[in-house]
């Protein structure tokens, strides 16, 4: 043993690897079970650690935080439950092809798997893990702790991306090791399409003279390329994941109105359909019965995307951007594409707009006023609601494809913790747009303990608060089907006046739509957190009932 050679423990290794990564910021709960890895953090003070109120919460933040900043998101929790707890947390991160790293701890190395009741013992942690993630690890020592977070990190940044955890037990935590020499990641380069492929592809699309591009959240990176097509003149349609890649509010783009009776009208006027980096999920596909053109290709990171849900005519395995601009090298000066093809796609989101906003009623009001408070330079982050559902997830207008952040797998309750883990990431990254977070009350109830942490965090956050005090979709669901029986569907909800003072959050009552506008400007000039509670029952319903997901009336 050199007199020089620095030694330092496992839970510092994993700090400065983090570091390395381009981590600023991570997310969790301080427990016996992880206290060598917040330490580090602490004594080192290079990666500001959020303590959020519970280990769903701070998954869903790390989770967001990686979503807007392109970077790996970070959890970090307790053995057991602490763990238990983040496990629908880390589903939602693996909906949304999240990378994500979490941390967990374990119990003594003596006692793993012995079932001896050890305090915060949890039998097949392991495997609850791996079922909820791309993958999971455990670090048995110090040798093998920094190959482990490598993997780990190249894992969760390999299409399709997703969360990976590791358990670390805590006597391993606090073992010593030299400090390696080397510490960065092993990074996936990004994959590129065979040349075949492409020419192939360009063959096919050579002759199309009413192209249309749907992009999802893999195209996310491909911003440069997709301008290249737009430019040639082609028209944009996206997921509700792959919002902003091109601005919303570009002739070329029919947004997210991706499902409305006029785009599906439109897709049968072109020939042919680029899928790039997008599932083709079922609640934006009428489960999967949308009439797309009927020449449909795709490109996509994952091989396993080839006629998944819809037929392709021709399939390229590759990186989004990679792949378009090596396409549209072949295709530039070559395409004949139709000069009225952008004047239908204006006209249908025009009319698809039109019939989202005859369905809001007066609720149109707050979307409209939203839009003109909060311009396009916001992060605008949504809980499985009522609202987000009708109108959210296509208004206001996008112009960053990072700027959408929503609940993608379908849970409650998660909007809160994601709208605090988007502002920490604005500030540590310097990124410089409102987070502005739409949350029904049954939904915020869930995760409302958070709320302190966004006042500790001095999160820049508006909320608005959809208060209708119960489930709103599932009573009218129950409306619909099941003979107006209304059972398990009204909440008790707190003064949210009241609780907002107790906690020195900022609240305003929003209880007429007259109010919208000076409300939402008082709300957007306030620092910290800010909650606007908009009264449903006294606004009164919206013009049309939404009851779940919409189907395909044949």
């Amino acid at each position: 043993m050199s007199p020089t050679t620095e030694y330092i423990t496992v839970g510092e290794l994993a700090a400065r690897f983090l570091e390395t990564c381009g981590v600023r910021a991570a997310f969790g709960v301080i427990s016996i079970h992880n206290m060598p890895i917040l330490d580090a953090f602490n004594t080192r003070g290079r990666i500001r650690f959020v303590s959020a109120r519970g280990e769903a919460g701070a998954c869903n933040m790390a989770d967001a935080c990686a979503r807007v900043t392109g970077t790996l998101g970070v959890c970090v929790t307790s053995t057991g439950t602490g763990a238990g707890n983040a496990a629908g947390a880390l589903i939602e991160a693996l909906t949304a092809g999240t990378p994500l790293l979490h941390l967990t701890g374990q119990i003594e190395s003596d006692y793993i798997d012995r079932d001896l009741g050890f305090i915060h013992e949890a039998p097949a942690q392991l495997a609850m893990l791996q079922a909820v993630g791309k993958a999971a690890f455990r670090i048995r020592n110090p040798e093998t702790a920094l190959a482990t977070l490598r993997e780990a990190v190249r894992l969760a940044f390999t299409p399709p991306c997703g969360p990976v955890s590791i358990e670390i037990p805590i006597d391993v935590q606090a073992m010593r090791l030299p400090l390696p020499a080397d510490l960065l990641p092993l990074l996936p380069a990004a994959l590129q399409p065979a040349p075949a492929a492409v020419a192939a592809l360009a063959q096919q699309l050579r002759t199309a003279r009413r192209p249309l591009l749907w992009l999802g959240g893999g195209a996310r990176g491909a911003g440069e390329a997709v301008a290249r097509f737009v430019k040639m003149g082609w028209g944009i349609v996206t997921s509700v994941q792959g919002r902003g890649i091109v601005a919303e509010d570009h002739p070329a783009s029919l947004g997210s109105y991706n499902l409305q009776k006029p785009a599906e009208t439109l897709y049968q006027s072109c020939d042919a359909m680029l899928v790039v980096g997008s599932r083709l999920r079922s609640n934006e596909t009428l489960r999967y019965k949308l009439k797309l053109p009927q020449a449909l290709y795709r490109i996509d990171a994952d091989a396993l995307a080839h006629n998944r849900a819809y037929s392709s005519d021709y399939f390229v395995h590759g990186d989004a951007s990679l792949t378009l601009h090596a396409l549209a090298d072949q295709l530039e000066g070559q395409m004949q594409i139709d000069a009225a093809l952008l004047d239908d796609v204006r006209q249908a989101r025009q009319q698809a707009s039109s019939l989202v906003d005859a369905t809001l009623g007066i609720y149109a009001t707050l979307k409209n006023e939203l839009a003109l408070q909060a311009g396009k330079s916001l992060w605008w982050v949504r809980d499985i609601t009522l609202s987000n559902t009708m109108w959210g997830n296509r208004a206001p207008v996008l112009d960053h494809p990072r700027a959408g952040v929503h609940a993608l797998g379908g849970g409650i309750g998660q909007a809160l913790a994601m709208a605090i883990g988007t502002a920490v990431a604005d500030t540590e990254h310097q990124l410089g747009r409102k987070t502005v977070a739409l949350i029904g009350d049954g939904g915020f109830m869930l995760n409302v303990g958070e709320l302190a942490c966004a006042v500790q965090e001095n999160a820049n956050i508006v909320v608005l608060l959809m208060n209708d005090s119960c489930y709103g979709v599932i009573k009218n669901i129950q409306d619909d089907i099941y003979g107006s029986r209304h059972c398990y569907v009204d909440l008790h909800t707190p003064d949210f006046a009241q609780f907002c003072s107790s906690l020195k959050v900022a609240h305003l009552h929003l209880a007429q739509p007259a109010q919208t506008r000076d409300v939402l400007a008082t709300a957007f000039a306030l620092p910290g957190p800010v909650v606007v509670e908009i009264d449903m029952k006294a606004w009164g319903p919206f013009a049309a009932k939404f009851a779940g997901p919409i189907l395909k009336k044949d």
